[in-house]
Protein backbone atom coordinates (compact mmCIF):
# COMPACT_ATOMS: atom_id res chain seq x y z
CA UNK A 1 0.00 0.00 0.00
CA UNK A 2 2.87 2.02 1.04
CA UNK A 3 4.24 1.79 -3.03
CA UNK A 4 1.07 2.56 -4.24
CA UNK A 5 0.44 6.11 -2.23
CA UNK A 6 3.61 7.08 -2.76
CA UNK A 7 3.91 6.51 -6.35
CA UNK A 8 0.43 7.55 -6.72
CA UNK A 9 0.80 10.81 -5.37
CA UNK A 10 4.03 11.38 -7.91
CA UNK A 11 2.82 10.49 -10.84
CA UNK A 12 -1.43 10.08 -10.41
CA UNK A 13 -2.00 13.77 -8.54
CA UNK A 14 0.05 15.71 -10.90
CA UNK A 15 -1.94 14.29 -14.09
CA UNK A 16 -5.03 15.55 -12.10
CA UNK A 17 -3.74 18.70 -11.05
CA UNK A 18 -2.90 19.51 -14.94
CA UNK A 19 -6.39 17.67 -15.71
CA UNK A 20 -8.53 20.35 -13.45
CA UNK A 21 -6.59 23.31 -12.97
CA UNK A 22 -4.84 24.14 -16.43
CA UNK A 23 -6.88 22.57 -18.96
CA UNK A 24 -5.82 24.94 -21.27
CA UNK A 25 -1.75 23.87 -21.07
CA UNK A 26 -2.73 20.69 -19.78
CA UNK A 27 0.20 19.07 -21.48
CA UNK A 28 3.18 22.10 -20.64
CA UNK A 29 1.50 21.72 -16.55
CA UNK A 30 1.68 17.61 -16.41
CA UNK A 31 5.41 18.01 -17.77
CA UNK A 32 6.64 20.50 -15.53
CA UNK A 33 4.78 18.80 -12.88
CA UNK A 34 5.97 15.36 -13.60
CA UNK A 35 9.48 17.27 -13.90
CA UNK A 36 10.13 17.52 -9.89
CA UNK A 37 11.04 13.59 -9.50
CA UNK A 38 14.02 15.31 -10.99
CA UNK A 39 14.79 16.15 -7.25
CA UNK A 40 15.65 12.67 -6.24
CA UNK A 41 18.98 13.04 -8.08
CA UNK A 42 19.77 13.90 -4.60
CA UNK A 43 19.54 10.54 -3.33
CA UNK A 44 22.90 9.59 -5.40
CA UNK A 45 24.87 11.21 -2.85
CA UNK A 46 23.83 9.10 0.06
CA UNK A 47 25.19 5.72 0.59
CA UNK A 48 23.14 3.66 0.56
CA UNK A 49 21.51 5.50 -2.28
CA UNK A 50 18.38 3.49 -1.72
CA UNK A 51 17.28 2.96 1.75
CA UNK A 52 13.52 1.80 2.02
CA UNK A 53 12.87 2.30 5.95
CA UNK A 54 15.02 5.96 5.64
CA UNK A 55 12.37 9.15 5.68
CA UNK A 56 14.71 11.15 2.75
CA UNK A 57 12.48 14.41 4.30
CA UNK A 58 15.78 16.57 5.85
CA UNK A 59 17.64 13.49 5.07
CA UNK A 60 18.57 14.33 1.21
CA UNK A 61 20.46 17.91 0.02
CA UNK A 62 17.06 18.83 -2.13
CA UNK A 63 14.23 17.45 0.48
CA UNK A 64 16.12 19.77 3.51
CA UNK A 65 13.35 22.40 5.32
CA UNK A 66 15.55 25.08 3.94
CA UNK A 67 14.97 23.65 0.25
CA UNK A 68 11.36 23.12 1.07
CA UNK A 69 10.76 26.68 2.14
CA UNK A 70 12.33 28.06 -1.17
CA UNK A 71 9.62 25.79 -2.48
CA UNK A 72 7.35 27.55 -1.14
CA UNK A 73 8.38 30.86 -2.08
CA UNK A 74 7.67 29.78 -5.70
CA UNK A 75 3.80 29.61 -4.76
CA UNK A 76 3.59 33.19 -4.90
CA UNK A 77 4.85 34.70 -8.12
CA UNK A 78 2.48 33.65 -11.40
CA UNK A 79 5.32 32.81 -13.45
CA UNK A 80 7.00 29.96 -10.99
CA UNK A 81 3.56 28.76 -9.25
CA UNK A 82 3.81 25.52 -11.04
CA UNK A 83 7.43 24.57 -10.29
CA UNK A 84 6.45 25.16 -6.38
CA UNK A 85 3.23 23.07 -7.02
CA UNK A 86 5.52 20.76 -8.67
CA UNK A 87 7.76 20.25 -6.19
CA UNK A 88 5.86 20.46 -3.11
CA UNK A 89 3.56 17.89 -4.33
CA UNK A 90 7.10 15.84 -4.26
CA UNK A 91 7.47 16.77 -0.73
CA UNK A 92 4.27 15.72 -0.21
CA UNK A 93 4.82 12.11 -1.35
CA UNK A 94 7.80 11.93 0.47
CA UNK A 95 6.41 13.22 3.60
CA UNK A 96 3.30 10.41 3.30
CA UNK A 97 5.55 7.73 2.79
CA UNK A 98 7.74 8.63 6.27
CA UNK A 99 4.56 8.61 7.75
CA UNK A 100 3.63 5.11 6.44
CA UNK A 101 7.12 3.66 7.39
Amino acid sequence: MRFVVHYGIHFIAPFLIAYLFYKESFRKALLILLSAIIIDLDHLLSNPVYDSHRCGINFHLLHTYPAIFLYTLLLFHKKTRLFGIALLLHILADTVDCLLI
